[in-house]
């Protein structure tokens, strides 16, 4: 029976089992100086006192991982730190990117997301307890909210056991901190570093300390660690996005209908004699995230005698996320797409989707977007937006209980509460810019604007998407082009936009279980135990959506930025600093994120002032509390498990079942459409599940071990995809996502065989392989919009033609009535009807040359670790339809133009951040106080939602889009500069590798890109 407790348990029966694991925890946690190992000469590294083998640094750590390993009930990776708090990389997400099978997804460069077995499913605990994430959803507590340097250790479970905890797919991760009892001398270290961000251009703190000891009281011993650490850190990245669809029809004789738009030859330039796919959106997006986070663990253990212990354990992180990005917006472009004749061209083959050419077609990749005051006298616009916001979270996780050893009886008790607070203020903005050097599209006899003129004015565009670039800017060659003063006077911007927001969530936890283990070998001499338990949970999530948004499409209702010049300031002028790009917008204002950020009631209040002293005919008001968007959902768990423990001769293993029995209930608003009336509804459900779970270990030979195991979980939907509270944006185009209350739990059934080959000390060879089966798979649908003749979408309620309407949506393109109000497409979660499968190959390698010093002399430091995967997926019913402008694309392939005759792509969905291939290989060396590795690590291409400046599958084509295979470069470097001070730097995305995202397949449409940032930290570790 194992207890993910993250020490030595008093309840483990196995002799073997126990020695791995302390010597694992303790060679892991303990300064080299605090203990010896005892596995025998080969595997010396230093000789101490009383000729005692010490292994020290890395090969200590790879070494104590792989005896926790070998001696697992089931399969699980370990990382462990080599010395205190110091595990292999500042983030934990990158931490876990070690782990053979495990791949990482980041935020402006950051490790944020974790993928095991291509899933993020996954369940995250910290000494075994449950986490809870900031949001609604079920991944437990965000990678960047702890730091790695409290932690001591990192498990990661692929093949479950009876006893642990249901709820993940691919495997569950167990951050272990410090075991009092575990050390055997005082523990005091202090770390200070500095993290340099390239883009960010800043020098941001890191400070860590940790404390240890243990005594001798009476009879029985005391034992107490405390971590703690203080971080802030600045992360950029730059996402430029441009949207590519629509374009020109044959020049042909005849009028024609193209995407429901009746267009005659004598509107098209006559230049132009072949389809192609124009450019209809740009946007330059600059995210920039500062986080600071304090984080706090401690543990108390106090063992009376040998038979007994007690422990309580806290961690308490409180982690502000803020951002301030910047966006620079070409919108109003598609109305140019007849005028604006590209320079040049690129074939761009679409591939294929379930098997289905869909053919190729000549896309625009350079030209410019000109001002077309016949045409168009207010398109294309210019548009900078202030994304301001944070993630303010409070986690606090308690645990406390006992172990008790009988003669033959193993008892432990233990209660745990969890919770997790978090709120979201918010405070983003837009203003357009009106050109001095381009008429208003309406003005009066005084050359005033009259109350049909836009917000909005007209700006020439110039764009180079050749070489996978996405790069574009201003074009000032065009007699209509603004100066750069003219972009920084304060007097030619207009406000646009406001979005204010407070949302709350509220999570949390309470917990107990009970867990007994029974000595059989008296009674059956190949059943060595008998593991029963129970623990009950109750996990709540409560959700208030507080928001207020305003946005206005006419210039009579806004104040210009004369009248809140005190709130401008110039934005980032380094979006080419990546890559030294020649275009990109370097000059323009936005309302000040940092004023926005520390001051957003004053700031409010100079806005309204302004709509006062302009005299404008609109007005902005407070933020208030949504009555959609609002639920709250109680969920109680029942679990009982029961598993046998067998030996005989070279096999061991395990046998058992867990039975789960969950009820929701689900309380929630009914907002009447008509009335506006509020009713509270309570949604109630339940569901039981029979989880199996049989682990078969094999000693082949002393070198090598084989395993097989078989399981079934559960993965529970998010509470936001149960609920049907509804939260608007501002734009015509974004997708509003919609819960379903309906959703049912998914399950899976795992298959897992491997052999290790441990052909020398602290080396492995690992081969294999896994099967997942799944049903009631989340999957996304979109219900996209129905538009008109002439491509415009319905502006009443209810929406008929499909969708949702979004009262605060403001109408731009897709309607010619201006104001706010019209039917957006809806994306929601539902259950594939099909089952899934995964299988998968898993290959890890590791070996050093320490034992070779007598001949390899200075090279015996060197050492390797490498893993790779492969995994595929298949089966599914549900599939992703191409939207309107994909369907646009796609038909005129084929020759096809009118709406009668249009025919949607369909594909099947498959699963979300999923590559068939990934591999990592770390180099180390460590000799003469020196400790260096570097790390390269490269996932193969996958499918996400995650896209840049709020895009929606809508404007995706309709399918989630393909990020590019990437590979990326960390390293570190440590010295030991006396026994006591370790100076270190480390990197990462040392080689600044950029990120590429497709539309539709992999190199296909060049859709995204994201250019991360490249950050050293350098610093000083010093222990007393």
């Amino acid at each position: 029976m194992r207890h993910e407790e993250g020490g030595a348990s008093l309840l483990a029966g196995r002799s073997r089992l126990m020695s791995g694991l302390l010597v694992g925890s303790a060679l892991a946690l303990i300064p080299s100086t605090a203990i010896a190992q005892d596995t025998g000469a080969e595997d010396a590294v230093s000789e101490g006192e009383g000729n005692a083998i010490v292994v020290t640094g890395i090969r200590s750590s790879l070494q104590s991982a792989l005896n926790e390993k070998r001696n697992a009930d089931s399969l699980i990776e370990v990382i462990q730190a080599e010395d205190i708090g110091k595990l292999p990389d500042q983030n934990l997400a990158e931490v876990l990117e070690n782990v053979t099978g495990v791949q990482i997804t980041r935020t402006a460069g950051v490790g944020t997301g974790v993928q095991i077995r291509g899933t993020s499913a996954n369940r995250v605990e910290i000494n075994g307890v449950g986490t809870l994430g900031s949001g609604s959803g079920r991944g437990g507590i965000n990678f960047e909210d702890v730091n790695a340097a409290i932690i001591g250790s990192v498990e990661v479970i692929k093949a479950p056991t009876a006893d642990t905890i249901e709820g993940s797919v691919g495997g569950t991760i167990n951050l272990r901190t410090i075991r009092p009892l575990d050390i055997n001398d005082r523990i005091l270290t202090v770390r200070a570093q500095g993290e340099y961000s390239e883009l960010s251009e800043t020098v941001t703190p890191r400070i860590a300390a940790s404390f240890g000891n243990r005594w001798d009281v009476g009879d029985g011993e005391f034992g107490v660690v405390l971590a703690g650490s203080y971080t802030k850190q600045e992360a950029t990245s730059l996402r430029p996005r441009v949207d590519r669809d629509g374009g020109l029809v044959e020049n042909v004789n005849a009028d024609v209908i193209r995407g429901g738009n009746l267009q005659d030859p004598a509107d098209r330039p006559s230049a132009q004699d072949f389809d192609f796919v124009g450019v209809q959106f740009l946007n330059q997006e600059r995210e920039n995230f500062e986080f600071t986070t304090i984080n706090i663990a401690g543990s108390l253990e106090y063992a009376p005698n040998s038979d007994l212990k007690f422990f309580i354990d806290g961690f308490y992180n409180d982690q502000e996320r803020r951002q301030d990005s910047s966006r620079v917006q070409g919108s109003g472009v598609s109305n140019l797409l007849d005028f604006a004749v590209p320079a040049t061209f690129d074939t761009v083959n679409f591939g294929a989707l379930d098997g289905v050419q869909l053919g190729s077609i000549q896309v625009a990749t350079s030209g410019v977007i000109p001002v077309n005051l016949a045409a168009d006298p207010d398109d294309p616009n210019l548009r900078f937006s202030s994304d301001t916001g944070a993630r303010v979270t409070e986690n606090s996780l308690f645990r406390a209980g006992f172990e008790w050893q009988a003669d033959k009886l193993s008892v432990r008790a233990e209660v745990s509460t969890t919770s997790s607070d978090t709120v979201n203020p918010n405070f983003s903005t837009t203003v357009n810019f009106i050109n001095p050097n381009a008429p208003l599209n309406a003005l009066d006899a005084n050359g005033n604007p009259t109350s049909s003129t836009l917000n909005e004015n007209a700006v020439p565009f110039i764009y180079d998407l050749r070489g996978n670039s996405l790069t574009f800017g201003i074009d000032f060659a065009s007699p209509f082009a603004p100066t750069v003063a003219d972009l920084l006077n304060p007097n030619n911007v207009a406000f646009e936009a406001l979005q204010i927001g407070r949302d709350t969530t509220e999570n949390s936890e309470d917990a107990f279980r009970l867990d007994l283990s029974y000595d059989t070998s008296d009674f059956v001499s190949f059943i060595t135990s008998v593991d029963t338990g129970y623990r009950y949970s109750k996990t709540s999530s409560a959700f208030q959506d507080v928001n207020f948004s305003r946005s206005f499409g006419r210039l009579l209702d806004v104040p210009t930025g004369e009248f809140f010049a005190d709130l401008l300031v110039p934005g980032p002028d380094n979006f080419d600093s990546f890559d030294g790009r020649e275009l990109a917008v370097n000059n323009f204002l936005v309302i000040d994120p940092d004023r926005a950020f520390s001051d957003p009631d004053g700031t409010l209040a100079i806005l309204q002032q302004a709509f006062v002293d302009s005299g404008a005919n609109g007005s902005i008001g407070d933020a208030v509390a949504s009555d959609q968007g609002f639920f709250d959902i109680d969920e109680k768990t029942h679990a009982f498990y029961a598993q046998a423990n067998f030996e005989f001769g070279a096999i061991r293993g395990n046998v058992g079942f867990r039975y789960i029995d969950t009820s929701i209930d689900s309380l929630g608003n009914n907002v009447d459409s008509v009335t506006g009336a509020v009713t509270q509804v309570v949604t109630s459900g339940s569901y039981s599940q029979f989880l199996p779970r049989i682990n078969l270990i094999a000693d082949v030979t002393d070198d090598l071990v084989f395993r097989a195991s078989f399981g079934e979980d559960v993965n529970r939907p998010s509470f936001t995809d149960l609920s049907t509270s509804v939260t608007f944006g501002t734009s015509e185009n974004a997708a509003v996502r919609f819960g379903n209350p309906g959703l049912a739990p998914e399950t899976v059934q795992s298959f897992d065989a491997s052999i290790d080959w441990y052909f020398a000390p602290a080396a492995v060879l690992s081969i294999g392989v896994f099967h997942k089966d799944r049903s009631n798979l989340f999957v996304e649908q979109l219900e996209d919009v129905a538009l008109d003749a002439n491509g415009f979408a319905d502006i009443t309620d209810p929406c008929e033609g499909g969708g949702i309407f979004n009262p605060i949506a403001q109408r731009n393109t897709l309607s010619d009535q201006v104001g706010q109000g019209i039917c957006v497409p809806i994306i929601t979660q539902v259950n594939d009807t099909d089952n899934t499968t995964q299988t998968g190959i898993e290959v890890a390698f590791q070996y050093d040359l320490a034992r070779f010093e007598d001949t390899l002399g200075f090279a015996s430091g060197f050492g390797i670790l490498a893993n790779y995967t492969y995994q595929d997926f298949g089966g599914g019913d549900a599939v992703n339809t191409s939207a309107s402008r994909g369907t646009d694309i796609f038909n005129a392939i084929n020759g096809i133009y009118d709406d009668a005759n249009f025919v949607p792509v369909t594909a099947a969905q498959g699963l979300l951040d999923f590559s068939k291939n990934a591999y990592n290989v770390t180099l180390f060396y460590e000799k003469y106080g020196i400790s260096a590795r570097a790390r390269y690590t490269w996932r193969d291409a996958f499918r996400t939602l995650d896209t840049a400046a709020g895009a929606s599958l809508n404007s995706t084509l309709g399918f989630p889009v393909v990020t590019a295979a990437r590979g990326q470069l960390n390293g570190s470097i440590t010295y030991d500069l006396t026994e006591n001070i370790v100076l270190g730097v480390e990197g990462v995305n040392l080689t600044k590798s950029n990120i590429q995202q497709f539309c539709v397949n992999d190199d296909a449409l060049l859709c995204f890109e994201g250019l991360p940032d490249r950050r050293l930290t350098f610093g000083a570790t010093v222990r007393f």
